[in-house]
């Protein structure tokens, strides 16, 4: 970028860039490993601009962690309150926590790396507390209905919310397999357990129902043969003596 075109830039168009500038320093070092210096040095410019637009790294880097934190909690929370079923509802929020990953990956870092005290906000738990008290919600008004104790949402958004944070913060690095599978997998395991998990789980419902069917097909055959290989049993066995006839000698 030209001299000119630097000097040309308005107010709030430096205050955009020294935000990305901060935030690529901030995702790759933490807040501590990162300097004024080396924040105005990427955005070339002087020392007090960036004392000027935030008062120096600190102000900064809160403006990144509020922005980031604003960003991932309007797409996961969004995700649970559509008209959809609960499952479908399940399968957006992991969907979605998995999409910002993606797409903005130097702001996930950023929240999962540091405490982010003096921000404001609080910590990445915090928010995912705040995740799991909406979700807390939306289970509150199921299990009544379903007759459980609504008591116990509680416990289980946060079992969800953590299984489904847990596993994005793997993801962040592992990037396989594609996040849709992953949000299937993780429904999965939410939504059947392990002692009913699909075989291969998708998104997908029409796909969803054609493994059910290949699957209930496979176990009818495998209960056809069962019983085949039973009767094969029974009649190669020898039939019971009858009553009143002498016992065969050795």
């Amino acid at each position: 970028m030209s001299d000119a075109r630097r000097r040309r830039m308005s107010g709030s168009e430096r205050r955009e860039q020294l935000l990305g500038v901060g935030r690529a320093l901030f995702a790759a070092r933490g807040l501590d490993g990162t300097s004024v210096e080396e924040i105005a040095a990427k955005a070339r410019v002087s020392k007090p601009v960036v004392y000027e637009h935030f008062g120096g790294k600190e102000g900064l880097y809160a403006v990144v962690v509020d922005r980031e934190m604003d960003r991932l909690l309007a797409a996961v929370t969004s995700a649970p309150t559509t008209e959809a079923g609960y499952r479908r509802k399940l399968e957006l929020g992991a969907l979605a926590l998995l999409e910002y990953i993606e797409e903005s990956t130097d702001g996930f870092r950023i929240l999962v790396r540091d405490s982010h005290a003096g921000t404001g906000r609080g910590s990445y738990a915090s928010l995912l507390s705040e995740i799991a008290a909406r979700v807390e919600h939306l289970l509150g008004k199921e299990f009544g209905v379903q007759g459980y104790d609504e008591d116990i949402a509680a416990m289980y958004a946060q079992m969800l919310v953590g299984m489904i944070a847990l596993t994005g913060q793997w993801w962040l690095d592992a990037r396989r397999p594609r996040r849709e599978d992953v949000a299937a997998h993780v429904v999965n395991l939410a939504w059947n357990g392990l002692g009913r998990l699909e075989e291969r789980p998708a998104l997908d419902p029409r796909r969803r129902a054609r493994e059910r069917e290949r699957r209930e097909r496979r176990q009818e055959k495998a209960q056809a043969k069962a019983e085949k290989a039973r009767e094969r049993a029974r009649r190669r066995q020898p039939p019971p003596p009858r009553e009143g006839a002498a016992p065969l000698e050795a």
